[in-house]
């Protein structure tokens, strides 16, 4: 691992990752589409805007679902999964 990386799992796989990217950004540089589903008609969705307006980018983080992830930095072991269909209730 270089001076400054750090280490995410992205459905399960370590990946490495730099400190100033997002969680999205991360899953679009290592080409996991898509990253989630829509839960009316399962449709395939990825990350779009980068900014937090479109809400394309939700996926799990850290076992909390329906997460902007363009809007949430990496840190040293954070859980990142793709999210399909509908987020479970509990």
């Amino acid at each position: 691992m270089s001076a400054g990386q750090l280490t995410v799992y992205v459905d399960g796989v370590a990946v490495q990752a730099n400190p100033i990217e997002s969680a999205a950004a991360v899953v679009l540089r290592i080409g996991l589409m898509p990253t989630r589903t829509t839960p009316a008609s399962g449709e395939a969705r990825a990350p779009y805007c980068m900014m937090g307006v479109c809400f394309e980018c939700l996926m799990t983080i850290d076992g909390v679902a329906s997460r902007q992830a363009c809007l949430t930095p990496v840190r040293e072991g954070m859980r990142i999964e793709r999210q399909f269909g509908p987020r479970a209730l509990t």
